[in-house]
């Protein structure tokens, strides 16, 4: 099978034309709490699809960021899937989402102290255990300062060094960061462990409907700006080529559309459009 190059985040009403896709490189990523049943036709089309295409799990739910472990539970669920469908790609968020018995609809921000990193590290050792494989860690999309004692490249490279782990770096959670809290993108991606990095993500931000454009929403329901596929190029001239990832969670248009700006990104990763094009991207 070709190795993975540009993918999509699966919608079950594409099935039909994600089994059929002829584009070389082409592979899916499913959110892995989607997927956490004991049969049906969830996992039964999730097998049929990796049967003909790479898979990546991306988790929503294992709550690295919080002060708890992960909840066991949740944690056996996901470990069962990673062990029967093998996925190419494993992945995460730097978040929290529960407290005790408690879940919490969203992926909050964890604060970059020195006593949060060795909670973020712990649980990160734990997913590992249980997967018996190393997992990647997505930076996240801020709205609002957080307490700080390390600069978030630092924070991650500082993660990968004690764990093992890689890194997951969503381009639109950069640009929608560096748009809200002030700080230079080109900066951020520059100060990055690249050595780390195993995947890229790239998805749509719109303004917030009260604050407009000084306040960007990482919605995925927009297509890629043009200020998202310039810090895509740059992170791949930083990185080298890696795994892109494609978003796109709402108001979520045709397959074809999507391969469409799926293959721009295929372009980037092969080098066949040249920097001055990505205006007309």
């Amino acid at each position: 099978m070709t190795s993975p190059t540009a993918g999509v985040a699966f919608k079950p009403q594409h099935f039909d034309e994600a089994m059929a896709a002829s584009a070389v490189g082409l592979w899916f990523e499913v959110h892995a709490e989607n997927y956490m049943v004991d049969g049906g036709p969830r996992l039964a089309m999730l097998d049929a699809l990796r049967a003909v295409r790479p898979v990546s799990l991306h988790g929503v739910g294992l709550s690295l960021g919080g002060h708890d472990r992960p909840d066991p539970d949740h944690l056996a669920a996901f470990a069962r899937l990673v062990r029967n469908f093998d996925p190419f790609l494993v992945s995460e968020h730097l978040a929290w989402s529960r407290i005790g018995q408690r879940c919490l609809p969203d992926l909050l921000p964890v604060p970059r102290t020195t006593a949060a990193l060795a909670a973020v590290c712990r649980n990160i050792d734990i997913v590992q255990t249980a997967i018996a494989r190393p997992i990647l860690i997505e930076n996240p999309a801020h709205y609002l300062a957080v307490e700080a004692e390390w600069s978030e490249p630092d924070f991650l490279g500082e993660i990968v060094r004690r764990t093992g782990c890689g890194l997951l770096i969503d381009v639109n959670n950069v640009a929608v960061a560096s748009n809200n809290l002030g700080f230079d993108p080109d900066d951020y991606l520059e100060a990055l462990p690249h050595a780390a990095i195993g995947e890229i993500h790239i998805a749509g931000h719109r303004p917030d409907p009260q604050l407009g454009p000084a306040l960007l929403i990482d919605s995925h329901d927009a297509p890629v700006s043009r200020f998202v596929w310039r810090l895509l190029a740059s992170l791949l001239d930083l990185c080298g080529p890696q795994p892109v990832l494609l978003e796109r969670d709402g108001d979520v248009p045709a397959f074809a559309d999507l391969m469409t700006e799926r293959n721009r990104a295929a372009a980037l990763l092969e080098r066949k459009v040249p920097a001055h094009a990505l205006n007309d991207l």
